[in-house]
């Protein structure tokens, strides 16, 4: 398969970044990105990270080349600062986003209440505030979190708004309407690339809205991907691969590029 790639979008954690591994980065993943932005690609990180972790993820992992856009806490799209900061909010979506939840979670109360009536009362779970508001879920396990999220899919069926976005015993909050997929399609809309320019390659619950085949045609994901990732890129027609973490995306943007990365 031999396609043009314009934008390249990467979950961070478990996706690039490989925590129990030595070292944490392909360097041979890291490489390819930063030729493909040579030659006129530009790659975003979608990750459940806030900017702030974000960037002490880049800091802390030794990253030798710079994002040109990030999609933080699987809904926020920031661009480079033009005075001098890091990054700034692209557009008017993330104040979108902030009114639409703000409406949620305040016409959700009852959804939130029996729900962290559960968890505190059911599990050994602890619920994450910021601030007054309840912002998520921490579980004690995997298993425990498959309770936790079959539960809350029983009640939000009273308000289909109410979501959640998950990542290993993980939990955020959200509205149905923003997830990493949406806020990618949203950058692509600004910078004007279209789906089928785009790969995306995650690993975990909260990638399937961004490798579902809606807003990257060429989705992917590493071996170490759960086996819920791997289904929805196999039913989009993306790509599996047999290595895992950024070895595992470095083989995917290579079978999307028909091994030669610079032909593009």
């Amino acid at each position: 398969m031999d396609r043009k790639i314009r934008l390249i979008s990467t979950d961070f954690d478990g996706t690039l970044v490989a925590h129990d591994s030595d070292p944490v980065l392909d360097p041979g993943c890291i490489e390819l990105i930063g030729q493909l932005q040579r030659h006129g690609a530009l790659w975003t990180i979608n990750t459940g990270r806030s900017v702030e972790l974000l960037e002490s993820g880049l800091l802390d992992f030794e990253f030798p080349i710079r994002p040109d856009f990030i999609l933080t806490s699987e809904r926020d799209v920031f661009r480079p600062s033009h005075n001098g900061g890091k990054w700034e909010p692209f557009g008017d979506w993330n104040d979108r986003c902030a009114q639409a939840h703000a409406e949620l979670f305040n016409s959700a109360q009852s959804v939130l209440t029996e729900i962290i009536d559960f968890v505190n009362g059911k599990t050994k779970a602890r619920v994450i505030y910021l601030g007054p508001a309840a912002e998520g879920v921490v579980a004690t396990s995997e298993e425990e979190m498959d309770r936790i999220t079959e539960f809350v899919e029983q009640v939000r069926t009273r308000q289909p708004e109410f979501n959640y976005q998950r990542n290993t015993i993980y939990l955020r909050f959200c509205h149905a309407d923003y997830h990493k997929g949406a806020a990618l399609a949203e950058l692509s809309r600004l910078i004007n690339i279209p789906r089928e320019e785009i790969f995306a390659a995650g690993d975990h619950h909260n990638d399937v809205s961004m490798l579902d085949g809606r807003f990257a045609a060429m989705p992917a994901c590493p071996a170490n991907a759960i086996d819920q990732v791997k289904d929805a890129v196999r039913s989009a027609r993306g790509y599996v691969a047999e290595r895992e973490f950024g070895a595992g995306v470095r083989e995917a943007l290579l079978h999307f590029l028909n091994g030669n990365a610079l032909k593009n």
